[in-house]
C-alpha cells in the first residue's frame, strides 16, 4: 500500500501516519480540555488587553447560557458571528459551540446582498454584529430569519477607561460606525450579564454533529455553506497539530492572529490548534494597517505566525518589518493563496524562519497538505499530505493518474465536510460517494508524494491550445524588483482565442511597460508572454487578502461589452 502513499516514506521524525479520531466527542470537550489545563495561562489578547483561558471558560459558559437559557435556542439551530478579531470573537464562538449551536461565520466586509443571501440561506436564527457593520444587517435583517441580535463595539471589553474611548473615538473621530437603528438589539456585555444566570447546558455532543456553515464560494458565484461536522474539525486540529506539534511546547507558545478568524484557516489555526495546545494568540483586528500592525509585532515575543503570500509580502514592504525580534518565530505558515518564491526568498532572509507553504480548502475543514516545518528554503510545493489524508491526482475522466502527471488534485480524509447545506446537486458535483472531493485545482505529485499546485481549473488561460497558468506568469513577474503585486488574467483574443494581461502595483514608480515587457520577453516563453499590461495603484482583494483575478476578468468582460 505504501506505494499508493509515497509522502509518508518522507514524513518528518515524530509525524504519525494516522490520527485518533476519537480523542475528542466533540469540539467542546477539546475547549473544556484547554480551559482546564491552561486555566491561568493567557488565550487572546487584543489592543493590550488580555484574557486567560479561565476567563474565556467563563465568558464563553456566560453566552452559552444567554443563548440557551436567555434566547431558548436548541441543538443545531444557527447562529451568525459578523465580527473580526475581537475579544468578543472567540467568547461567541466557543460559547455557542458548548451550547451545541451551529456556527455561521460572516464576513464583516458584506454587503447588504451578500449578508441576505447569507443569513436567508443559513436559516441562521440569531446574530453578534459589530457595531461598524450593523448598519448592514440594518438593511436586511427584517427579510431573514433573524430573531436575535446582539451588537457590540470594538472597545467593550477592553476595561475602563480605554474601551469607552476606543469606541468614542472610532465613532466620532474616525466616523467607523455608520449610525443604524436596530431596536430589538441587546449589547454584548448585557447578554453574557444575563447568560451568568442560567447554567451551561448539558448538550449530547456527538462527531456527526454540524459545528460549522462555512460559506465559500463567493469567487465563483453563489456562496454555499460548506456542512463542517464536529469530527472534521476534531480532524483537522489534531492531523495540523501533529505536524507542527513536534516543534512547540504547550502552554509557551504565542501566536500572532492577523488572518480573521472568520476565514476557516485562521479558525482552525487560532480557533482550535492553537487553543488545544495553550497558546496565547495576540489578535489582530485591523492587519491592513501595516504600520500599525508591525508595532504590534514588536511588543510580544510571537513564535507562530499564519498567514497568505499579501500579508507576508505586505509586512517585508514595510519600513519598520526589519527592525522587529525574530529570535522566537518557529513557524511562519502560508496559506489560503499560492505563495510566490521571491515574497517566500525574502521572508527567510529577513526572519530567518522558512515560510512553509500549506494548502486547504473550506471544504477540507482547511489542511491537506503542508510542507515540513524543518524545511531548509522555499520549494514550490504545497507539501505532503498530512496524516489520515489520501490525495491523488486524477484525469478529466476521473481515472487515478501516474506520478509526474498533471491533473485535478483529489482529496479523501476525515476533514472532508458533509457536503453542503441544502445543495444536494452541487455536493453531487465536488463529492463522490468514495468520499474524494474535486478541489478544482490543477496539480501534479512527485515522487516523495510533494504536491504541486499548477493552477486553478478556471483560472487558466488558453492560449492558442496552450495552457498558461497565471501562477507561474505571476511568479515570474514578482521576480522583477520594480514589481510590488500582479495578477494575471486572460483576454480574449481574435487571432489565439485569448492572451495573458498583467495587472500590476510597481514598487518602483520608474517601471515602464516596454522594460516589464521586455523582462517578460527574457523569460517567459512567447504564448505566456503579456500582450497588455496595465498599472493599478491597488489590486481588488478578498477578506483575507487573496487577489481576486475573477474581479479583474469580469471587469475586461464589461468592458469589452460596453464597446
Amino acid at each position: 500500500m505504501s506505494n499508493a502513499r509515497p509522502w509518508l516514506d518522507h514524513y518528518p521524525e515524530g509525524i504519525p501516519a494516522e490520527i485518533d479520531l476519537n480523542a475528542y466527542a466533540s469540539m467542546a470537550a477539546m475547549l473544556e480540555e484547554a480551559f482546564q489545563r491552561f486555566r491561568d495561562r493567557p488565550a487572546f489578547a487584543n489592543f493590550g488587553k488580555q484574557l486567560s483561558y479561565g476567563q474565556i471558560d467563563a465568558y464563553s459558559r456566560q453566552f452559552a447560557g444567554y443563548l440557551t437559557g436567555t434566547l431558548k435556542l436548541g441543538k443545531g439551530d444557527r447562529v451568525a458571528i459578523m465580527l473580526p478579531n475581537v475579544l468578543q470573537y472567540p467568547i461567541a464562538l466557543f460559547g455557542a459551540l458548548r451550547a451545541g449551536l451551529v456556527v455561521v461565520n460572516t464576513n464583516p466586509m458584506y454587503t447588504a446582498r451578500e449578508l441576505k443571501h447569507q443569513l436567508e440561506d443559513s436559516g441562521a436564527k440569531a446574530i453578534v454584529v459589530l457595531d461598524n457593520f450593523a448598519s448592514t444587517l440594518q438593511q436586511v435583517v427584517a427579510e431573514t430569519a433573524v430573531k436575535h441580535i446582539v451588537t457590540t463595539g470594538i472597545g467593550d471589553l477592553l476595561g475602563f477607561p480605554k474601551g469607552p474611548l476606543v469606541n468614542f473615538v472610532l465613532k466620532h473621530v474616525k466616523k467607523m460606525v455608520p449610525a443604524y437603528r436596530l431596536p430589538q438589539a441587546v449589547r454584548f456585555r448585557d447578554a453574557l450579564a444575563q447568560g451568568a444566570a442560567h447554567p451551561l447546558p448539558e448538550v449530547q455532543l456527538g462527531h456527526d454533529d454540524i459545528a460549522f456553515l462555512q460559506y465559500t464560494g463567493g469567487t465563483t458565484g453563489v456562496a454555499k455553506g460548506a456542512m463542517l461536522t464536529h469530527a472534521n474539525m476534531i480532524a483537522n486540529m489534531l492531523q495540523v497539530g501533529a505536524w507542527i506539534g513536534t516543534a512547540l511546547k504547550p502552554g509557551e507558545e504565542v501566536a500572532i492572529g492577523a488572518l480573521p478568524m472568520y476565514h476557516i484557516f485562521s479558525l482552525t489555526a487560532c480557533g482550535m490548534v492553537f487553543v488545544r495546545l495553550g497558546a496565547h494568540t495576540q489578535l489582530i483586528t485591523n492587519p491592513r494597517d501595516m504600520p500599525g500592525f508591525v508595532k504590534e509585532l514588536k511588543k510580544v515575543p510571537f513564535s507562530i505566525l499564519p498567514g497568505v503570500n499579501t500579508l507576508f509580502n505586505g509586512l517585508l514592504n514595510t519600513p519598520e518589518f526589519a527592525g522587529v525580534d525574530f529570535s522566537h518565530l518557529k513557524i511562519s505558515l502560508g496559506g489560503g493563496m499560492a505563495v510566490q518564491r521571491s515574497v517566500a526568498e525574502r521572508w527567510k532572509r529577513v526572519t530567518g524562519c522558512t515560510l512553509a507553504e500549506a494548502y486547504g480548502l473550506t471544504e477540507t475543514s482547511p489542511g491537506v497538505c503542508i510542507n515540513p516545518i524543518g524545511l531548509k528554503d522555499y520549494n514550490g510545493s504545497i507539501g505532503l499530505p498530512i496524516p489520515s489524508t489520501n490525495v491523488a491526482i486524477w484525469s478529466e475522466d476521473n481515472q487515478p493518474l501516474p506520478i509526474g502527471e498533471v491533473g485535478e488534485l483529489m482529496v479523501q480524509g476525515p476533514q472532508v465536510m458533509r457536503g453542503y447545506w441544502n445543495r444536494a446537486d452541487e455536493t453531487a458535483k465536488v463529492l463522490g460517494d468514495d468520499g474524494w472531493l474535486h478541489t478544482g485545482d490543477i496539480a501534479k505529485m512527485d515522487a516523495s508524494g510533494y504536491v504541486y499546485i499548477v493552477d486553478r481549473k478556471k483560472d487558466m488561460i488558453l492560449v492558442s491550445g496552450f495552457n498558461v497558468y497565471p501562477n507561474e506568469v505571476e511568479d515570474t513577474v514578482m521576480q522583477n524588483p520594480g514589481v510590488a503585486e500582479v495578477a494575471a488574467v486572460g483576454v480574449p483574443d481574435e487571432h489565439s482565442g485569448e492572451v495573458v494581461k498583467l495587472f500590476v502595483v510597481r514598487k518602483d514608480p520608474g517601471l515602464t511597460e516596454e522594460a516589464l515587457k521586455q523582462f517578460c520577453r527574457d523569460n517567459l516563453t512567447g504564448y505566456k508572454r503579456p500582450k497588455y499590461i496595465e498599472f493599478r495603484d491597488a489590486l481588488p482583494k478578498s477578506n483575507v487578502g487573496k487577489i481576486l483575478r475573477r474581479e479583474l476578468r469580469d471587469e475586461k468582460k464589461a468592458a469589452a461589452g460596453a464597446h
